[in-house]
Formats: C-alpha cells, structure tokens, sequence
C-alpha cells in the first residue's frame, strides 16, 4: 500500500498528523527505513479494513501506537514483502531484535509517552512497565563504548551534542562543521558512529558527506535536524535515525543505542563463517 494512503473517518487527521512520529519509532525499532515503514503500512491497512479499531480509544495517538504494537508483535507480517520488494528479514522479529524493554525505553525516552500511555500501548500495568524500562537501562549500560564523529556546524549545539554522547560513555573523535571536514576526519580515525546535521551553515548537506563516507565506510549513522517530519514521509529514501532538535539525553540515548545495536547485529552476521562445500 503507497504510504500516501490513509485510513478515513473522524480520526483520520489526527492518525496522519501522528504518521511521522510511528514512521520514526518503527525505524528505531528495526534499524531501516523499508522494514519499519513496511510495518507503519500494515498498521494503516488494519485500519482502512477496519476503520473503527481506534473508537475505544480516548487518545488517538496511544490508540494507533497501540495498534502498531499488535502488528509488530504477529508473526505474519514478517513475511509480508516490503516496499523495497524483498522480505522483512527473519532477525527483525521482536523476541529476537527487539525485546519489551527495549519497547518500553523507546516509547518512554524517544516518543515521550506517559508511563501510562506507554504501559497501555503494551497492554501491561505500570510495575511492569516501570520494571521494562529499567531493564533496558541496564542493558544500554552493558553496550561497549564506541568512537564518534560529529558533523555540525553551530558551534555550541555541536558543544551539547560532545557532552550528551560523552555523558553515555562514548568517545567523540572529532567535530567536524562542512563536508570537506567531516571526510577528512572520517578518513583519519574511521569513526564507530557518526551523528550528522542534515544542512550545513556552508550550504552543504550532512547527507552529501555522510552518503560519501559510506562508499568507503561501513558505520551506524543518525541524523540531526529542526524538522524531523520533513524526513518521516515514507515517500523517498531517508535516514532511519533522526534526533529531533531540540533534543534531550534520554532521546540521544535511545536512538544511539539503537543505531549501534543495528550496527553491530549487522557486523556478527557479516562474520559469521561462511558453510565449505565438501571437497571430492
């Protein structure tokens, strides 16, 4: 279904105005831009099936992500061809990627509910919401620490982007504010992730430099920017990371854990040997 579409009916303003939103929590969940929106297009065909699944519900917002949680949660939509063509692989199941608690930490830190919107979204009470989260912390705080390079140009918010990654116990390489920076540095220290301002102050775009980088690099990426909505279309290729300016640690936290998380689940699989063909 084009991402364009929508369901109809009272709520349908609403729902569309929430759609970037889920867009972002769906790609934090599963690490890519195809796989997440391909789970945002299933929640909105369960709705234009069943326009009225949402009634019960006294906020809209909950209710769709509510919703959303049900799709994620089914075996049947991992096999369902994503928009890209192929299919939504096997390791982005929930109790293999991305387990309640880190649900739990995702809803409360990156798409700032309630506890107890986030407990009703999961369909649990607030002890075992408030025991989730706590056991997402302790997981992000086993994460191993990784070399950062920051792309942004104003001085002072790439300042508060130093102490927030530093602040998790990563170590920030260098900062660099125009795209011949940015490839300079990359080149010199080979960065562990990279956090980079879509615009820069030069007229040069984050995404230019970083697209760049990855022809030589293999890197978890998550990109800044004042207008998150304009990269949440589910329309064009966009980053599956996004920070929100202005942003906060617990936010900086939960997307930079996931990013890394994605990257290094990527990086096992690459080393994974590769099955010898019996010789004669």
């Amino acid at each position: 279904m084009p991402m364009s579409q929508s369901p109809q009916g009272p709520t349908s303003q609403a729902i569309l105005q929430h759609l970037p939103f889920l867009r972002r929590y769906a790609r934090a969940l599963t690490g890519s831009q195809a796989s997440g929106d391909a789970y945002v297009a299933a929640t909105l065909e369960s709705l234009i099936a069943s326009p009225n699944m949402l009634a019960d519900s006294a906020n809209s917002r909950v209710g769709l992500y509510r919703l959303f949680t049900k799709i994620w949660s089914s075996l049947p939509v991992n096999g369902k061809p994503e928009a890209g063509g192929g299919a939504l692989p096997p390791e982005h199941h929930i109790a293999q990627i991305t387990p309640r608690p880190r649900q739990a930490f995702l809803l409360v830190a990156l798409e700032g509910f309630s506890e107890d919107d986030a407990a009703q979204i999961l369909d649990c009470d607030l002890p075992t919401l408030r025991s989730l989260v706590e056991e997402s912390g302790r997981e992000l705080a086993a994460e191993i620490a990784t070399d950062v390079l920051i792309i942004e140009d104003e001085t002072f918010i790439a300042m508060d982007i130093e102490g927030l990654v530093e602040s998790l116990g990563h170590n920030v390489i260098g900062i660099a504010r125009t795209h011949n920076e940015a490839i300079a540095l990359a080149k010199k220290k080979r960065p562990g992730l990279i956090l980079a301002d879509i615009q820069l102050a030069d007229g040069s775009s984050g995404l230019d430099a970083v697209n760049e980088l990855l022809d030589s690099l293999e890197v978890p990426v998550i990109f800044i920017t004042a207008y998150p909505e304009r990269f949440l279309t589910g329309q064009r290729p966009e980053p599956a990371f996004l920070i929100a300016k202005p942003f906060q640690l617990a936010v900086v936290s939960a997307v930079v854990s996931q990013a890394l998380f994605f990257g290094r689940k990527a990086r096992q699989r690459e080393r994974q040997p590769v099955e010898r063909q019996p010789t004669a």
